[in-house]
């Protein structure tokens, strides 16, 4: 009786090489799942192409709304932005994917997991820990336990009749709601700019010669309309995405630190995480003392550590989660932001429950702050620097 494995299955360069390897190498009949996490891709294609390299069983799984509510509005709710720059879109994928994998395992009652990570990238570390969070199967990652380059594998592909569209020739991309991850080829250069055509969601031409402006409502953290308009969760993402790309706005580049030690080049178009980031982190300045402020950004830089780290499941995580939870209470009200040929700022924010005065905050003569009071306040605020800064002048004034 031959061995039974599952593998999570893109349809991409890795996963459809790692399908040959389990077949050849290990007598395997494979069972693939490909979990719809925002794509964009056609799942009767990838489908087929499962059927055509002989797997016995094909899973097509629609997660995207699950995506939207249980993984990017929770990094929304932690502005999450790793390293101040990626905003985790592989990331919080990966946990999902591998979960879903986990439910098919069982039903299906395999006797090993596989995935088409290398061992040079964060996934494999993503994937492995949740898969083994939620089983005791082995997990077998071809490409990584056999030190396959990306030479190699397309060779494979081409030796075995896989078909692998010109993109992926160029470039390694993963694509979701929350962003599209482009590497390899000349950007491996990090001194090379990126081509233009390795671009989809964001223009980089003939950009819109009048600022576009963006209105999100958020509710206790959560973006719940876009432009006066209340929309359904996917459609929310996909409405920013399309409307900050289409100004320019969205890519990163930037050098990486990945888990395993090694420095990156890494570019991402990320149109709508960025706005929807950008406009909650503002409101929470409008709506935290400055207290929660500071030390929610402790806890945003940790969350989104421990999510681009692969521990998704450490109770670390959980113990954020519910401080987070909290702190999203009064995060309610509405930021505008100002796209114009790439760049992105915020000009306007309101909310119910801002901790901004207008009566305070003002220079105009209705204002009803008491300067007077100031003078003490400075000085007892100053009064442990100011007598430290004496002491050092008089201990100078002796060497």
């Amino acid at each position: 009786m031959a061995e039974k494995g599952i593998l999570a299955f893109s349809g991409g360069l890795d996963t459809s090489v790692v399908v040959k390897y389990l077949q050849e190498e290990y007598n395997m009949d494979v069972i693939t799942v490909t979990v719809d996490v925002g794509q964009g891709d056609d799942q009767k294609k990838i489908e087929a192409k499962a059927k055509k390299l002989g797997v016995i069983k094909h899973y097509n799984i629609d997660a995207r709304k699950e995506f939207v509510e249980k993984f990017i509005f929770p990094s929304i709710k932690a502005n999450a932005l790793y390293q101040k720059k990626y905003c985790l879109a592989t990331a919080l994928a990966r946990p999902l994917i591998a979960e879903k994998v986990l439910e098919i395992a069982k039903k299906e009652k395999v006797t090993s997991l596989a995935h088409g990570c290398s061992g040079k990238g964060n996934d494999q570390v993503r994937f492995d820990i949740t898969l083994r969070s939620g089983s005791d199967l082995p997990i077998i990652a071809p490409i990584r336990d056999k030190n396959l380059d990306r030479v190699t594998e397309l060779a494979f592909a081409k030796k075995h009749g896989i078909e692998i569209d010109s993109v992926a020739k160029r470039f390694s991309i993963d694509q979701n709601l929350w962003g599209r991850a482009i590497e390899g080829g000349v950007l491996e250069d990090p001194y090379s700019e990126p081509p233009d055509d390795a671009f989809i969601w964001v223009k980089t031409k003939n950009l819109p010669d009048k600022p576009t402006y963006i209105e999100i409502k958020f509710e206790k953290g959560i973006p719940v309309a876009v432009d006066g308009k209340s929309l359904e969760p996917i459609k929310l993402i996909e409405y920013v995405n399309k409307k900050a790309g289409d100004a320019g706005v969205g890519i990163i580049d930037h050098i990486e630190d990945r888990v395993v030690g090694i420095k990156s080049r890494e570019v991402y178009e990320t149109p709508g995480a960025l706005c929807l980031i950008e406009a909650h982190s503002d409101l929470e300045k409008m709506v935290h003392t400055k207290h929660e402020n500071k030390f929610k950004s402790i806890i945003d830089d940790e969350w989104a550590y421990l999510a681009y780290s692969g521990l998704w499941q450490d109770p670390l995580k959980q113990d954020l989660d519910a401080f987070i939870e909290t702190s999203q209470k009064p995060v309610s009200g509405t930021v505008k932001l100002k796209l114009f040929k790439g760049s992105m700022r915020v000009v306007g924010r309101k909310s119910e429950y801002s901790l901004y005065s207008h009566k305070i905050a003002t220079y105009g003569s209705e204002s009803t702050f008491d300067q007077k009071m100031a003078k003490g306040f400075v000085e007892l605020w100053g009064i442990q620097s100011t007598e430290a800064n004496k002491l050092q002048k008089k201990r100078s004034t002796k060497i």
